[in-house]
């Protein structure tokens, strides 16, 4: 409230009082925008965590949100962008009130004064600043007394494990009492094993990805944000033992399965750096599952997705081998879940009216129940072990406001098939010591990380009076557990990993390192970041870079004779010199850093800075042809458009775009000439006359699915400049498509037009 009262003051002060001056009208409507701003976005962040702008949001921003369920946020976010419009410019409007009135410095400076007061004393700010200040160490350390690394192996192993991670299916959805018939089926058989009713949550492992490094490396996810780690690096904590790590090196084949996207918050690097080889995800299911299309905006249903992993639980027993099997749920993600077609309980009602996070709990819950008494039926379950629990606490769902009216646990629960126990131990532990609970049930340490294991270790929870602050205060340390590197004197370029490396830490590639004296930033491209050439032109003139990418990304502007190149290229320099760039031939290579200043010019780094910066359509290049599988055009064409993004072979049309192809040339095409279009068609285009015009005259193409080229001949004239490609049936695909982008309407597929003689 105080913020509040705070920024209404100064817009009353400043409109009131001020009189008009463009410096202190700038300055004011910065600081109170950055308010706005700010407190949106804590907002934002508050309606998926219910805590406001924590780890969890900086982290799910800076890294990969490929696969991301995003259908149900788009009609919000629209509203919340038309709000800042008009908030902005109902600010604007009311601080240029008194504008012919004379200026007051005093009352202008009053006004300022407390616009910064007022983004003091908001929530978001404070979040903000304490983040970045818990990044860094204030007291000595005591992390390496409680931190402790297990044995690589277990002597023995006996059991195959079943762990399922239920998405925000905490413990407290599980009590009769609170929400009667809600999840029967699976709290029987919570019942009928070893139940741990007293799991707390603790920072750092409250949202999916945080969940899994937790309860299966016994630490906190935290990262280093302003380096975007998890999404740029090829490995995930890369100097730690994880339950993978030792299951692989104890004879285990593990497997993880779900139905959204691997790739989302890095989750496929993280099981791939601790031991995880077979995983399957939205991509890898589609090809698998009984019907590809039966599937909610994250992925596939739990009904799909565990009926999967019961057929690879009994395809793995009969080989006889050791085997991990984990999966993770997705109907009861919120903010209000999804509802499968085939669980009979899909109606909660609950406060007198249903509830859709209570339905979604009551149906999945089902689902996994469903599976465990399968494999509690198979002849194989005697050397099972199953575990469930919640991946983290539910979030801001449609059911958050009666789960706080409770005190709230993870689910964690064990069912062993070689030593049936009924149990309920109510012991103070957190999801840190899930894997070291599985590991001492397994035959292994009962220890791991933070964690210990819950038979027979002490939980940190219980060590610590208040265990939350204390876990904070080694967020430094679990922070330079990543491992990154401070300095840079050469680098490594593996082509066919796709890896970036220097100093023993490797990067996935597009990768841009800004590189300043004792620290490294490596800043990764994803699908929803901004493209690496925008972030260099945020670079200063005198910093330091490394960019690799490729080559018709960077050559244009250093090196015009590879500009046309969709080779692997490596440029480095500073924004305000003359970077240089590498061509990187071989599928291995190896080169030193130049380390030499390099004269600094304004003029050319304001230069380098526009080029970056320009629209991908409104690149122009030097050559004979229209190469599509590069942006832009060459410079004898001045528009087009209803053409989709370069992708390696070329390019789609999109009638979602335009309903046609049209490229406008800058000068009037030849009165005589030949065309020559390299191309293909998509779907039902496949083998139909495609109509081809030049002004009034028209040709047909017909094409095949692969690309292939053909010469049309054309009369002109009128001497137009227009070239249009008239798709028949442009037909709705993912075909190629960014996971999480609305399909596009494809028709045409080009690698290359050419204009010739006539002859």
């Amino acid at each position: 409230m105080l913020s509040i009262v705070l920024f209404v003051a100064a817009i009353a002060v400043y409109a009131v009082k001020a009189g008009r001056n463009v410096w202190w009208f700038s300055a004011i409507l910065l600081i109170l925008g950055l308010y706005i701003v700010l407190n949106v976005t804590f907002l934002a962040s508050d309606y998926f965590t219910g805590e406001g702008i924590n780890d969890a949001v900086l982290y799910t921003l800076t890294s990969s949100l490929t696969g991301a369920g995003l259908g149900k946020y788009l009609l919000p976010g629209a509203g919340v962008l038309v709000a800042l419009v008009a908030v902005f410019g109902g600010l604007t409007w009311i601080l240029r009130q008194r504008q012919g009135a004379p200026h007051h410095f005093g009352y202008s400076l009053l006004a300022l004064v407390l616009a910064m007061a007022s983004v003091d004393a908001s929530p978001a700010f404070r979040q903000l600043t304490e983040l970045v200040r818990s990044q860094t160490r204030s007291v000595d350390s005591d992390f390496d007394v409680y931190y402790k690394v297990p044995q690589g192996t277990i002597k023995n192993p006996q059991l195959n494990l079943v762990y399922i991670y239920g998405e925000s299916l905490e413990r407290t959805y599980l009590q009769p009492e609170l929400f009667p018939d809600l999840a029967p089926e699976l709290t029987a058989l919570k019942n009928e094993g070893v139940d741990f009713s007293h799991t707390v949550q603790l920072p750092g492992t409250d949202y999916t990805i945080a969940g899994m490094v937790a309860s299966q490396c016994g630490i906190p996810l935290f990262a280093p944000f302003e380096g975007n780690s998890s999404a740029s690096m090829s490995s995930f904590f890369p100097k730690n033992i994880c339950l993978g790590d030792i299951l692989k090196a104890s004879g285990y084949e593990n497997y993880f399965m779900q139905g959204a996207d691997l790739r989302f918050a890095g989750k496929d690097i993280f099981l791939q750096s601790h031991g995880f080889e077979h995983m399957y995800g939205a991509q890898e299911l589609k090809t698998m599952v009984a019907d590809p299309q039966y599937r909610n905006n994250w992925g596939f249903y739990d009904d799909t997705v565990l009926n999967e992993v019961f057929e690879k639980y009994l395809e793995l027993s009969k080989k006889k081998q050791r085997f991990s099997l984990f999966t993770l749920t997705v109907d009861t993600h919120h903010p209000d879940g999804f509802i499968s077609k085939t669980c009979s309980r899909r109606h909660y009602h609950f406060d007198g009216k249903e509830n859709q996070s209570f339905s979604a709990v009551a149906c999945s819950q089902q689902h996994i129940a469903a599976l465990i008494e399968k494999i509690k039926a198979s002849p194989y379950f005697k050397n099972t072990v199953i575990v469930v629990s919640s991946d983290h606490l539910a979030m801001n769902n449609s059911a958050y406001k009666y789960l706080n009216q409770h005190d709230r646990n993870n689910l964690f629960f064990i069912i062993r098939g070689d030593k049936p126990q009924t149990d309920l131990l109510p012991v103070k532990r957190s999801t840190l010591d899930n894997g070291a609970t599985v590991l001492d049930v397994l035959g292994g340490d009962n220890y791991l990380g933070l964690g210990r294991s819950s038979f027979s270790g002490q939980s940190i929870a219980t060590v610590f009076l208040n265990v939350k602050e204390k876990v904070m205060e080694w967020k430094p340390d679990v922070i330079d557990l990543w491992n990154f590197p401070k300095t840079i004197t050469r680098y490594e370029i593996d082509q066919q990993k796709n890896t970036f490396s220097y100093s023993g830490a490797h990067f996935k590639m597009p990768l841009l390192l800004r590189i300043r004296d004792k620290k490294i930033e490596p800043l990764p491209e994803s699908e929803y970041s901004a493209p690496l050439r925008y972030q260099l032109a945020d670079f200063k003139e005198n910093d330091k870079f490394i960019w690799a990418d490729r080559c018709f990304k960077m050559a244009r502007l250093w090196e015009p004779n590879l500009a046309l190149s969709t080779g692997l290229c490596v440029a480095q320099g500073q924004m305000g010199g003359q970077p240089s760039v590498r061509l990187i031939e071989q599928q291995q290579e190896q080169h030193a850093v130049e380390s030499a200043q390099q004269a600094i010019d304004k003029a050319r780094f304001k230069k380098n800075v526009a080029l970056l910066k320009v629209d991908e359509n409104a690149i122009r290049y030097q050559a004979n042809s229209f190469i599509f599988n590069v942006p832009g055009a060459p410079r004898e064409v001045k528009e087009f458009s209803g053409i989709s993004r370069p992708e390696e072979w070329g390019r789609w049309s999109n009638a979602n775009l335009a309903p046609e192809v049209k490229i406008e040339y800058a000068q009037p095409l030849p009165e005589k000439f030949a065309l020559a279009i390299t191309a293909k068609a998509f779907g039902p285009n496949i083998g139909q006359p495609m109509p081809v015009k030049v002004g009034s005259q028209q040709q047909t193409l017909t094409l095949g699915e692969e690309l292939r080229t053909i010469t049309l001949h054309f009369d002109n004239p009128e001497r137009s400049n227009l070239l249009e490609i008239i798709p028949p049936q442009p037909q709705l695909s993912n075909e190629g498509n960014i996971l999480g982008h609305e399909p596009r309407k494809l028709g045409i597929g080009i690698g290359e037009i050419k204009v010739l003689p006539a002859g």
